[in-house]
């Protein structure tokens, strides 16, 4: 026996403590630091099956079996940093053997503790090793829930993200580029709703597999969100950017895939990007092969876009910005105010009720129009703050102006906000009469597309004794049915149909069979886009009920019912 070998541990095992190691799968060592030698329990080759004795007799013999990291018992023992009071110095590590890259793995879990020598370093060791596999297996399959797509098995979007950006890291390391794409399955929706998710989710893995098998070695392959999927091609130009992106394309589209269900026809599009060209960032990648999808799928679905700088539409996004900026600045100091545009009667031509038009005082003192404002508004996401604020404006003259008959316009958003209708009732009941002179116009986009919520949002208006006009009439063709199954009081016909009567007989046959036809319903009509006299009158002889345009009065910022105490001609209610 080596000095300092430990007896309890060596040949003089009781046997009952070495039944009791071989029954819970564990082998307990010492470990002769100055010596290099390793003395085991008798039970060590039940336990490290496969491990040559030779192996085990000497601590760097053992070492070179050790996986991932060779040198993880000498970093817990040898290059501690902690004192040994005498007690000894508990250390726990984690580690993998085999015998050779074609044996299994034996995931080991070692416990002991170190004794100092004289000198105060690690001079021995003992301890218990036992082999847990399924822990580590479990742990393995825990990591690569983490890391992995639960469906597809590739990678889910955490892990893309960070592969996306170690690919960027090395691409401007390495002066190289790579391509980036992302790849969304059309029309997955309608797949869900026709068939169900199950289905759905064997498209889903199908697709993957198809990408998978026209990779190349190298390229990395994840799941970027419910049905797209994120590609990175390294060594990738723009040349073999197209040529890949038709590769995937054409396998997802030239066979059918087989489900529970039958068959089901596929076709994807595709938005790609050169990086570090045209990204030089994750966030930078994403957006605009984000972007590039979008306009694939808007082009023509099926098909690749690559994204490019485009100095017009970097341009008009400086301009959303600072109109955005804009707007919200112009809400909070309360300079949003309301135009007002004469809508007469056809015969009189006296004022019936005023369309109410936003208006945006700027800090020089100019106003923005409603054109340069409302769809800027629209497309990002502030139309429902201007809309309340309206509310607020409209509401409040009414009250002031017991006489006056407003009517204003609402976007598509609003008409669908819970906020705006909680707004409009609130102030319904705190100012009782106000209701019974407000026209609130919906476009006729909205009530083609949400016909049945419309519905409901019209009838709550009319409950409090409001009228409702469609604004922009036939741009839509609804049909009239739509119309009286809504409600509707008023129709307001598109002014692109209305300036050219006087010189265009299809524009005058249309307009006259709106207006019979809504007159046949009991539904009032308002012809906008008036310019001229002779179109007045052509409007007047079909019986039009109201006009407004040039011909009458523009909208204007001075409010006329506060130089006169009563509109001359009010609508009726039907």
């Amino acid at each position: 026996m080596a000095p300092g070998d430990t007896p309890l541990l060596h040949s003089v095992l009781r046997t009952s403590d070495a039944d009791l190691l071989a029954a819970l799968g564990q082998a307990s060592f010492s470990w002769n630091i100055a010596g290099d030698t390793l003395h085991w329990s008798d039970n060590v080759a039940a336990v490290l099956r496969d491990i040559p004795q030779s192996s085990l007799s000497k601590a760097s013999e053992f070492s070179k079996l050790i996986e991932p990291m060779r040198a993880i018992r000498n970093d817990a023992v040898l290059n501690s940093t902690a004192t040994d009071s005498g007690e000894g110095v508990p250390y726990q590590i984690e580690y993998g053997v085999r015998a050779s890259t074609s044996s299994p793995v034996l995931w080991v879990d070692e416990c002991g503790r170190w004794f100092a020598g004289a000198d105060g370093r690690p001079s021995r060791a003992q301890g218990i090793i036992r082999i847990n596999n399924e822990r580590h297996a479990r742990d393995e399959q825990l990591l690569k829930l983490s890391q992995d797509d639960p469906l597809t098995g590739e990678f889910n979007r955490t892990r893309l993200i960070a592969a996306l950006a170690e690919a960027i890291e090395e691409a401007g390391r390495f002066r190289s580029s790579f391509a980036f794409m992302l790849v969304g399955i059309d029309h997955l929706a309608q797949i869900n709703d026709a068939f169900g998710y199950e289905v759905a989710d064997e498209v889903i893995v199908e697709v993957a597999k198809r990408i998978r098998a026209r990779l190349r070695g190298g390229d990395v392959l994840g799941r970027f969100s419910g049905n797209k999927f994120g590609l990175i091609l390294k060594n990738c130009s723009v040349d073999d950017m197209h040529v890949a992106a038709e590769r995937f394309l054409a396998g997802i589209r030239d066979e059918i895939v087989p489900t529970r269900s039958g068959p089901v026809a596929l076709t994807a599009s595709i938005g790609a990007i050169n990086a570090l060209r045209h990204a030089s960032t994750v966030e930078e990648a994403m957006s605009r092969t984000q972007e590039a999808l979008d306009l694939a799928k808007a082009r023509r679905r099926g098909s690749l876009m690559v994204w490019r700088p485009n100095v017009e539409r970097d341009a008009q996004r400086r301009v959303n910005i600072r109109v955005t900026d804009e707007i919200v600045t112009a809400l909070n100091e309360r300079r949003i105010v309301m135009a007002y545009e004469p809508v007469v009667a056809t015969v009189s031509r006296q004022p019936a009720f005023y369309e109410c038009l936003v208006r945006m005082r700027q800090e020089d003192g100019e106003y923005s129009l409603s054109p340069d404002i409302v769809p800027v508004a629209e497309k990002l996401g502030l139309i429902r703050l201007v809309d309340h604020r309206v509310l607020e404006l409209v509401v409040a003259e009414l009250a002031d102006a017991p006489h006056a008959q407003l009517s204003f316009n609402i976007s598509p958003d609003t008409t669908m906000d819970p906020d705006w209708w909680a707004s409009i009732e609130s102030l319904m009941r705190a100012h009782p009469g106000v209701a019974e002179r407000l026209i609130v116009e919906i476009t006729e986009t909205v009530a083609i597309q949400d016909l049945d919520d419309v519905r409901g949002f019209v009838t709550r208006l009319k409950n409090f004794g409001s009228r409702i006009a469609i604004d922009d009439f036939g741009a839509g063709y609804t049909s009239f049915r739509n119309l009286r199954k809504l409600g509707v009081d008023i129709v307001k016909i598109d002014g692109a149909f209305v300036q050219n009567i006087a010189r265009s007989s299809d524009d005058r046959a249309f307009v006259q069979t709106l207006i019979d036809l809504a007159h046949r319903l009991g539904i009032k009509t308002v012809a906008e886009w008036v310019q001229d006299e002779e179109s007045a009158k052509l409007l007047q002889g079909w019986g039009c009920d109201y006009i407004q345009g040039r011909l009458t009065g523009l909208a204007s910022l001075t409010k006329p019912w506060a130089m006169a105490a009563k509109p001359a001609a009010a609508i009726g209610a039907n």
